[in-house]
């Protein structure tokens, strides 16, 4: 038997997330460590590890077809972005929430075209780059997991953009930033 703890998967379990639509993530570094730069005077000043995840971050719709990225923030230690699948696999735009016959929490890697593919690609990569540049070949950059949210209209895509771009301003009350005072 195993010492290790089974992950629990934080996704809706009946939900296809190759399913065209928009989704808002957020992804954490490893132990919340602030390498991607810095917040000054509410504006996010991207140190070189943060340059490479912004260029990971734009290359994302070469690497997927029919995906494209939307908003997007850089942060210390996190990044928040939408990601929009804008065609199936088969290059169809299919409209709508489905049922998959076969869960992806029960997968031990992501369908192809799906969400969790293209963050795990766009990790993949951004790690890699990180990696190479610091000399620190097999490191971990990023947490295994990472938030998710299904945008359901317009009205929530209009205010999750506001969102993301407001992060840096709320930077010194956020949760994620290890210099807060309590």
């Amino acid at each position: 038997m195993s010492n290790l703890r089974a992950r629990k998967s934080i996704r809706l379990p009946e939900f296809d997330y190759r399913l065209p639509g928009n989704y808002f993530v957020t992804i954490c570094t490893v132990r919340r460590e602030p390498l991607f730069g810095s917040v000054r005077a509410a504006e996010m000043i991207l140190s070189p590890f943060g340059e490479i995840v912004e260029s990971a971050w734009h290359d994302i719709p070469q690497h997927h077809g029919g995906v494209s990225v939307d908003e997007c923030i850089i942060m210390p230690n996190h990044l928040h972005g939408i990601v929009s699948i804008l065609t199936d696999e088969d290059g169809i735009a299919r409209l709508g929430v489905q049922v998959d016959d076969a869960p992806q929490m029960h997968r031990r890697n992501p369908r192809s075209g799906s969400l969790g593919a293209i963050v795990g690609s766009f990790k993949s990569a951004s790690t890699r780059n990180i990696n190479r540049s610091r000399g620190t070949p097999g490191a971990p950059v990023w947490q295994q997991n990472y938030y998710e949210h299904i945008i359901r209209n317009e009205r929530a895509l209009s205010e999750i953009r506001t969102y993301i771009a407001g992060n840096p301003a709320k930077w010194a009350d956020d949760p994620e930033n290890p210099y807060r005072k309590p």
